[in-house]
């Protein structure tokens, strides 16, 4: 049963190769969450082809929100407004649910609100601790973005450190492909690692600004994989996938604690997708026996999903942050108030 005063946001996603649809009440509490997925499709193709990306969210949209809508048992006269994700990501695939969620509007009459994909990765925490609040610290970790945050308040934020080239996400995706692993390759990297051994030593990923590079790390994974194929030598790609593991998440923890300790707060989250690989969740829960409150989103908020547009979405409503629909596609959107330190 809603109440008159609750807040029922609709959100879609579509930035990359997930069509997806949320009803989220209120910010924090699911009411339906459905992600359509096209990772089978750009398997056949080692990734994502945006062409075919777009023409897929083009053929499923509609299905996604309905089944949405009917999920959280509620009809567009029940929603406060329509959150959609206007960027970062494939700027075709974006289109796709930015034009959705404008037609919806302009049928309805519901508000529009505009979502930047990174800030609703962050807001996936919400989702699965209903109390947390600002500030505390935020670990970033996707396919195109990887970064320190210092979480001020809901729609303030500040990059205490970030990659100055490859996400760590895209170092997963690249080393699985020499590895010889299918796409999306950060799981299948982690579960390889899962039967290895960290034998090989790596240089850090934290280089001397205190930002992070993971073009080294990635470029040192293939050097040791090709050296030994033309020395006719077999490797054991489980012992390459661990020590690989190993060095891209230990510099982020590592640096995330030291930024706890300057900024002198003790709650600790992650956002993104690589905040499902299991070492980097080991890692962050060990600093609950440095008296530090980590906040793990579930398995199924970390990857891409429209429950995080919408919550994302209820914050913009709150504070009457809407647009108007002109709105288009941000492919190269960055964080709102982000003022890197370097």
């Amino acid at each position: 049963m809603q109440k008159t005063n609750d807040v029922l946001i609709l959100g879609i996603e579509s930035s990359c190769d997930e069509t997806a649809a949320s009803v989220v009440k209120n910010g924090r509490e699911i009411l339906s969450n459905v992600v359509l997925s096209q990772i089978d499709i750009h398997r056949l193709y080692g990734g994502v082809v945006p062409e075919i990306a777009s023409r897929n969210h083009v053929e499923a949209i509609d299905k996604v929100v309905g089944e949405a809508l009917k999920q959280a048992n509620v009809c567009l006269g029940d929603l406060s407004a329509v959150a959609v994700t206007y960027g970062a990501g494939l700027v075709g695939a974006l289109l796709v649910g930015v034009s959705f969620a404008k037609g919806l509007c302009q049928a309805s009459g519901l508000p529009l609100i505009a979502v930047n994909h990174i800030e609703g990765h962050i807001c996936a925490n919400y989702l699965t601790y209903p109390d947390l609040q600002p500030p505390y610290m935020c670990l970033l970790t996707s396919g195109g973005h990887t970064a320190v945050v210092r979480v001020d308040d809901y729609d303030s934020c500040r990059v205490l450190r970030s990659t100055v080239d490859d996400a760590v996400g895209e170092a997963f995706d690249k080393v699985a492909r020499v590895l010889g692993l299918p796409y999306p390759g950060g799981p299948e990297i982690d579960k390889l690692a899962s039967c290895g051994n960290a034998v090989y030593t790596f240089h850090s990923v934290v280089i001397s600004n205190g930002n992070f590079s993971y073009s080294g790390l990635k470029t040192a994974v293939i050097n040791t994989v090709h050296n030994a194929v033309q020395r006719g030598e077999e490797i054991n790609k489980a012992d390459v996938a661990k020590s690989f593991n190993v060095c891209a998440v230990d510099g982020l923890v590592s640096c995330l604690e030291q930024d706890c300790l300057k900024e002198n707060l003790k709650t600790v989250a992650v956002a993104g997708g690589v905040g499902a690989n299991s070492y980097l969740r080991r890692k962050m829960a060990q600093m609950e026996n440095k008296g530090y409150r980590v906040c793990l989103p579930k398995l199924s908020l970390c990857g891409d999903n429209a429950a995080m547009i919408a919550s994302r979405g209820y914050f913009h409503f709150v504070k009457g942050q809407f647009a108007d629909l002109s709105l288009n596609a941000c492919p190269t959107l960055k964080l709102r108030g982000e003022k890197p330190s370097h």
